[in-house]
This record gives C-alpha cells, sequence and structure tokens, in this order.
C-alpha cells in the first residue's frame, strides 16, 4: 500500500504520529509503505479517517489528485 506513504507526505504527517493515533508500532507503518505487508482490514477506515482520504484512494483506485474528492 505504497500509497499510504504518498498521501501521508502529502497531509504533512509523520510516520510516528500515523503508528500513535492506529496503536501501531512505526515500523509497522513503514511495512505497510514499502510493500512489506498490510494493514488489518479494520485499520483500513481509521486510515483513510487520519489522511482524510478515500478507501480507493489507499489501494491506489483513486489517483492522488483526486484524494480531496471523498472520504469513504
Amino acid at each position: 500500500m505504497e500509497a499510504i506513504k504518498r498521501i501521508r507526505e502529502l497531509r504533512g504527517i509523520s510516520q510516528d504520529y500515523l503508528a500513535r493515533a492506529l496503536c501501531v508500532d512505526r515500523s509497522t507503518v513503514a511495512k505497510w509503505e514499502t510493500s512489506g505487508g498490510f494493514p488489518r482490514g479494520d485499520k483500513i477506515p481509521e486510515i483513510a479517517k487520519l489522511l482524510s482520504c478515500s478507501i480507493d484512494a489507499l489501494y491506489g483506485l483513486r489517483p492522488l489528485e483526486n484524494i480531496d474528492d471523498a472520504t469513504s
């Protein structure tokens, strides 16, 4: 889910902040961002909410220039 990194950086959010907000280790967020793993299904809506984007954007189904269009 490399889109997490791109959206997180666009939003100016650190890996540490995202990890703390999701109650996971920073290394877990790093793994998600480098395709070393995937978030649990219950974390996906939380990630989308924290990054103010749609779930489609997290999966790369919505172009990044449209990430502000919807927040699933």
